[in-house]
């Protein structure tokens, strides 16, 4: 198969989809993969790296469209990509559908395969796609937040670990999936009191159990949220809900309940957000500010370390690649059921409930695309 990596080009995203490892495990396996030139600067990988792995360099991203069967990306094509976006051409990446319109209507229209990294699921409800980068997310999350308490980012001033004799900040979790998990650690780590909410009583069970002593957890229902968001410091947002719009359990009227200065983090934005006022924002551009409360809404927060989070990103798609290479979407979709759940929009036909729901569009069942 000829594989194409062509360079992000949105916002400050400066990770890149397969790194020259990556590369070198296709070549060895007779497959043909071009990358655009400087694709992988950002994250610390040189064209020679690429080369000397066996992959083949071109200038421009016309050309690595063009010439590839499969596109292995990192976030969702952009307006200027639509265009490039070939019928019957294989699309891997992080496709957020139920985030975007137009996004949907345009992969619609151009009738490519859309296999999206944050729907391949295991037998177990995990998405292995989606772990590594929810992993970076979440321990930003914090790294950020602390930041942006800080008063000359207009923060409440509040130092998350405290000091002796001063108690420390106060970080509310929204959801204990893997954002969480990771932010709870974080925040913990660094002294802060922390509070977990989620709706599954076995996983707050298990948070308990695993958690430090400053880590408390608490059932999730609009009644507990009103009441803690009135004192703490820092709120994450971390609930996902595969392939579909996150919940808003923070509706606009809450933010008058909170402190001046505090700061919101809304991990769920690339599913629309679980705080009503979200609306995505660049490392460029990170926060805006509603009722005195920071909102820092960032729609690619690994994009912020790339190093770190291209080699997680390529450790975890890389043998999903290697199946989809060696067997064609269609073998390896039907041989293995996790890669399955990846697809979204095969040929103009949107296969996945989620991102028909959220845009009132026909769902089609997959294997009624699959030949």
């Amino acid at each position: 198969m000829i594989i194409g990596v062509p360079k992000e080009i949105k916002s400050n995203e400066n990770r890149v989809a397969l790194t020259p490892a990556g590369a070198m495990e296709f070549t060895k396996r007779g497959h043909t993969v071009y990358v655009q030139s400087t694709a992988g600067i950002g994250s610390g990988f040189e064209d020679t790296d690429y080369l000397s792995a066996g992959a083949q360099m071109l200038a421009t991203a016309d050309e690595v469209w063009a010439k590839a069967e499969m596109i292995m990306k990192v976030k969702e094509p952009i307006a200027e990509e639509y265009p490039l976006c070939r019928a019957n051409q294989l699309i891997f990446t992080y496709f957020h559908f139920a985030s975007s319109e137009a996004l949907t209507l345009a992969m619609i229209d151009q009738k490519s395969i859309c296999l999206a990294y944050e729907t391949v699921e295991t037998k177990d409800r995990q998405l292995p796609l989606l772990i590594p980068m929810s992993e970076v997310a979440g321990r930003m999350a914090i790294q950020e937040g602390a930041k942006y308490l800080e008063k000359p980012t207009k923060g409440r001033g509040v130092l998350l670990g405290g000091v002796p004799g001063v108690p420390p900040g106060k970080v509310l979790i929204l959801g204990g999936g893997i954002v969480g998990t990771q932010a709870a650690k974080m925040a913990a780590g660094l002294g802060a009191m922390v509070t977990i909410l989620d709706v599954n009583l076995t996983r707050l069970r298990y948070l308990s159990d695993v958690m430090p002593a400053n880590v408390v957890t608490q059932y999730s229902n609009e009644y507990n949220i009103r009441q803690l968001i009135q004192t703490h410091d820092l709120i994450i947002g971390a609930v996902l809900l595969p392939g579909a719009k996150a919940p808003n359990l923070i509706t606009r009227d809450m933010l008058k309940l909170m402190r001046p200065g505090t700061v919101v983090v809304d991990v769920a934005v690339d599913q629309g957000g679980c705080i009503e006022t979200t609306h995505p924002t660049t490392h460029a551009d990170p926060t805006y500010i509603i009722d005195d409360v920071v909102h820092y809404c960032v729609a690619n927060m690994p994009g912020a370390v790339p190093f770190t989070s291209t080699l997680a990103l390529t450790n975890a798609t890389l043998p999903y690649a290697i199946q989809l290479a060696e067997k064609g979407w269609e073998k390896a979709c039907a041989e293995n059921a996790e890669l399955k759940l990846g697809l979204n929009v095969v040929e103009g036909k949107v296969v996945y409930k989620g991102v028909a729901d959220a845009w009132g569009l026909p769902l089609h069942t997959v294997d009624s695309v699959m030949k």
